[in-house]
């Protein structure tokens, strides 16, 4: 097992933890709910994409500008956890931010597949 793969499966564990404790969240504003679907998106194509670093990078660059625009604060406990991916994101170098919109939820889904937009 190489090291991108241990990053891979770090990163899994620590999407699912935080999605475990934003689902214990009462209040879902729209914001929140488009971090759940992102979030939900990005574990099921971690396994298939070849460089999942820039792939978190991205991840972590649309919950930072969606959570900002939705003035959503995170407990202590969900920010370890994302600052723990924000590391793993940081080793995408300097191509992480390359072709990625901080506010385009469409960017982790392919052509063919639906897009979910809250309101």
């Amino acid at each position: 097992m190489n090291q991108t793969d241990i990053d891979r499966e770090k990163a899994k564990n620590n999407i699912k933890k935080l999605l475990q404790q934003l689902d214990q969240t009462s209040a879902r504003p729209a914001e929140l709910l488009d971090i759940i679907d992102v979030l939900l998106q990005v574990y099921s194509k971690l396994d298939q994409t070849k460089e999942p670093a820039v792939l978190i990078n991205h991840l972590i660059n649309y919950l930072r500008s969606t959570a900002l625009k939705g003035k959503l604060h995170f407990p202590p406990a969900e920010e370890k956890i994302i600052i723990e991916l924000e590391i793993l994101g940081q080793k995408a170098g300097i191509n992480g931010n390359y072709l990625g919109g901080y506010n385009d939820k469409s960017q982790f889904y392919n052509i063919f597949e639906q897009v979910p937009y809250r309101k």
